[in-house]
């Protein structure tokens, strides 16, 4: 009996690996646990190929969303939203410019966005030019200039 087998993993196993994997594991761990909860399938070549292409298909879509992306991003650094609110003294806002009121603006100008992608620590209170990152993807992130002016 060999002392490892070859099985490809359909799901995460904690401790052993993530969906897609090819581990070598005990025989009475594939056998006992893995194999009948259906995490793993044996390691033929059949299931490699199509995990493979699996991978292959994936990561050509993962680029594509990337460049989509990227795209986007270069599209928003150059949007400036105006927005007009009532002031009182000292040029302190009645009410903020929330999150909510930006991303309708960024909308109107016709871009498509999540506003939960959209960062803003706490809400505008102030007249003035802001800056707000966006998050498109973990390492693609643009800049909407925010100008808040007097009503």
């Amino acid at each position: 009996m060999p002392a490892t087998i070859q099985v490809i993993l359909q799901s995460d196993v904690d401790k052993v690996g993530k969906s897609g994997d090819l581990v070598k594991v005990r025989p009475g761990f594939a056998r006992n646990f893995l194999l009948p909860r259906s995490l793993a399938v044996p390691a033929t070549a059949a299931h490699i190929n199509r995990i493979n292409h699996e991978k292959a298909v994936a990561l050509a879509k993962a680029d594509k969303v990337k460049a989509a992306s990227r795209e986007l991003a270069g599209k928003l650094n150059g949007v400036t939203v105006k927005l007009a609110r009532p002031v009182g003294e000292e040029d302190r806002l009645f009410g903020a410019v929330t999150l909510k009121d930006i991303h309708a603006a960024v909308v109107a100008q016709g871009f498509d966005i999540d506003r939960k992608k959209m960062v803003l620590a706490e809400p505008i209170k102030a007249l003035g030019t802001y800056e707000i990152p966006v998050k498109l993807l973990t390492d693609v992130t643009a800049t909407i200039k925010v100008e808040v002016v007097k009503k």
